[in-house]
């Protein structure tokens, strides 16, 4: 039993449910709200972000303070992760590493493919990649009975290699240098590999089940794929360079679910809902586009296909909108605008009724 989860166990099953497409009595709904006596750490005054980020000490305290915060309702689950940004595989990888105050971002070290190709790997002695370790073994003594532990966001795959080359640039070597990004991708796969059941392995070993910077836990590895970089290529190079190593990818983890970033990377989701291995979408939209009411006919498109899905950005007052036109089975609601015990209750009873 978890502290800020009692109900536990009754929401994983509906979780395990949702990887399966499956119901068990209602979809899958997570809320959090904040406590009324929720307490706030002074953060210390820093000369940089950078010097903030690589606090490892604080964050990691101000996390599990932040863990203790909210309430946990219905589904929701309580859920930290070693937050180093999302580039932070590829900053082991050699890439030089920019924190700025709310995210990070690489800048490429791979210039020429022939002379820069065996520079851009792996260290697993790169002092960030020690942070990240050093993070997470902190955030597993502060969760310890109380709230669950991630894996960080490690962005594998054609992100990775963006990060490694430029955006720009590996759009160009699709072309140009095809040999040289089919073979790193391959490459760089069996090296996230390793790390993943690294820190896969330290979290199993401390008691939890598995998860990441999506709260949506499983006993054993499941992870979140993507390609944000996706969203610059055509169909048919994306299914050339990186559909198979993707499929790879899927059948490596136990369960995942996708995340799908953006009306720019729509144009793959049939490709996507082809690959048996994926068991759901996160379908993400976009600032300013998160209304889900505009997007039913993607959700429509999802689970018609057997997988299940996760809808961003739920307000109460969608709940009928969504309610009259998906089935219940394979929807995980994620509620926002929701601050207290009433609200929530009001969204659940709604919910019960969705048969």
């Amino acid at each position: 039993m978890l502290e800020y989860k009692p109900e536990y166990e009754i929401a994983k099953r509906r979780m395990d449910a949702f990887w399966a497409n499956e119901l068990i009595d209602r979809p899958l709904v997570s809320i959090t709200y904040l406590k009324e006596d929720a307490e706030w750490l002074t953060r210390p005054e820093y000369k940089s972000h950078e010097d903030y980020w690589l606090d490892i000490e604080f964050r990691a305290e101000e996390d599990a303070q932040y863990m203790k915060n909210l309430v946990f309702y219905a589904d929701a689950m309580p859920v930290v992760f070693p937050n180093l940004g999302p580039g932070i595989f590829s900053a082991w990888s050699g890439c030089p590493y920019t924190f700025g105050q709310d995210t990070a971002w690489t800048n490429p070290c791979i210039v020429d493919w022939e002379q820069d190709y065996f520079r851009a790997v792996l260290d697993m002695s790169h002092p960030m990649f020690k942070k990240t370790e050093e993070y997470t073994r902190l955030l597993i003594e502060y969760g310890k009975g109380k709230f669950i532990v991630g894996l960080t966001d490690f962005h594998p795959g054609g992100d990775h290699l963006a990060a490694l080359r430029g955006s720009d640039n590996l759009a160009l070597d699709l072309l140009e240098n095809p040999d040289f990004v089919k073979q790193k991708l391959t490459d760089s796969y069996l090296e996230y590999f390793k790390v993943f059941d690294y820190f896969c392995d330290m979290i199993k070993n401390a008691g939890m089940p598995i998860t990441s910077w999506l709260p949506l836990v499983h006993d054993d590895r499941m992870y979140v794929p993507s390609n944000d970089f996706s969203c610059m290529i055509s169909t048919a190079m994306f299914r050339e360079f990186f559909l198979d190593d993707l499929v790879n990818e899927c059948r490596y983890y136990k369960n995942n679910i996708y995340h799908l970033d953006g009306p720019g990377a729509l144009h793959h989701l049939d490709t996507l809902l082809e690959i048996n291995e994926i068991n759901a979408v996160q379908w993400v939209p976009g600032a300013g586009h998160d209304d889900p009411k505009r997007w039913l006919h993607v959700y429509k498109r999802i689970l018609s296909a057997g997988k299940s899905v996760q809808i961003l950005n739920v307000k109460p007052q969608d709940l009928p909108f969504l309610m009259e036109n998906l089935p219940p089975k394979g929807v995980w609601l994620y509620m926002t605008g929701i601050e207290d015990k009433y609200s929530a209750d009001e969204v659940m009873k709604l919910v019960n009724k969705w048969v």
